[in-house]
């Protein structure tokens, strides 16, 4: 009678397959640069029960990225990391506009990640996104980028362009953890989710946020032109578009001056019509305001105007809006 021996279990040797270890290989990249964000108390049991959000750090000193809605009321925070360690931060910079905001950890030595341009992005590509949804520490979901170039309104009501779509799973404290492509860069900053839709996710995109990065840590904030203007959308009297073989359909309507802005240093008054800034068709306040965006505080601005059934130009020196 021969003896029977039960083999042992082999140990599993199949590979993980190109999906799985693209987004393995992201995550074991980003995720020792993915903090939780605490805010809402003096210590640490305090700021768990305030609220909670995502951050990323890119700098090795210690300055990391999140939403600006995840610190909008507080100056000082608690960032978590993956291996445990909880240290003290504070708000360095925050720009509303594109609901970004700069932290900086009060740690050194960090592990950090790299912001990648959304140029490098295309529709169907792999995304993961790290966070941590509802409390839970270092969640990763994956999806694809399901388009690029989308438009944002902020809680302030600025236009965020270039924003990504994209399918990975968001929830309620992601907001502010990084989008990853599939060599671990940064894409974007998750920001925004649509309720009640599945598979709707947006990013600030990775240009947009190395933007506002640069410009809080070189001058300390977020610097926009101001023309010093109350105005709005105005559609245009095809007879008028004719007659001055104008551009566009449609302008900027200018309702009233700031006593002290650019505009009341010059001949604007309530009632004329913005067609163009510096030869730039504007047809409407989301276009004006992304043509400041381009240009720095002290620029000289050329503004094509119509003023009743007259074309004319007012030239400018924009500048930044009072804090």
């Amino acid at each position: 009678m021969l003896d029977t021996v039960t083999p042992a279990p082999e140990a599993p040797t199949e590979p993980l397959d190109a999906y799985s270890a693209a987004v393995v290989g992201a995550v074991e990249q980003v995720g020792p640069a993915v903090v939780s964000v605490y805010v809402g108390g003096a210590d640490e049991a305090e700021q768990a029960r305030g609220g909670a959000g995502s951050g990323v750090v890119v700098t090795p000193d210690g300055y990391l990225l999140t939403n600006e809605h995840v610190v909008q009321r507080v100056a000082q925070a608690r960032v978590t990391f993956v291996d445990g360690r909880s240290v003290p931060a504070s708000v360095a910079g925050r720009d509303p506009a594109t609901d970004l905001a700069v932290l900086r950890a009060q740690a050194a030595a960090l592990p950090y990640a790299q912001l990648s341009g959304t140029q490098r992005l295309r529709a169907g590509q792999l995304v993961v996104a790290v966070g941590n949804p509802f409390g839970f520490e270092s969640t990763v979901s994956a999806g694809v980028v399901s388009a690029l170039g989308r438009s944002l309104r902020s809680r302030h009501g600025r236009l965020i362009e270039g924003v990504v779509q994209h399918s990975a799973a968001l929830n309620p404290g992601n907001s502010g953890g990084p989008l990853v492509d599939a060599n671990g860069r940064v894409a974007g900053i998750n920001t925004a989710i649509i309720a009640m839709a599945q598979g709707i996710g947006f990013a600030i995109p990775a240009t947009t946020a190395q933007w506002v990065l640069t410009e809080i840590l070189t001058q300390g904030r977020v610097r926009r032109a101001w023309l010093g203007v109350a105005a709005r959308d105005r559609p245009l009297d095809l007879r008028l578009v004719r007659a001055l073989q104008l551009r566009g359909n449609r302008a900027v309507e200018i309702l009233s001056r700031e006593s002290q802005g650019p505009a009341a240093q010059t001949d604007l008054q309530p009632g004329d019509l913005i067609v163009a800034v510096n030869g730039e068709v504007v047809d409407g306040i989301d276009t004006l305001h992304r043509l400041l965006g381009r240009v720095p505080p002290g620029s000289e601005l050329v503004l094509d105007i119509v003023r009743r059934t007259q074309r004319l130009t007012v030239a400018l020196t924009a500048r930044e809006p009072p804090s």
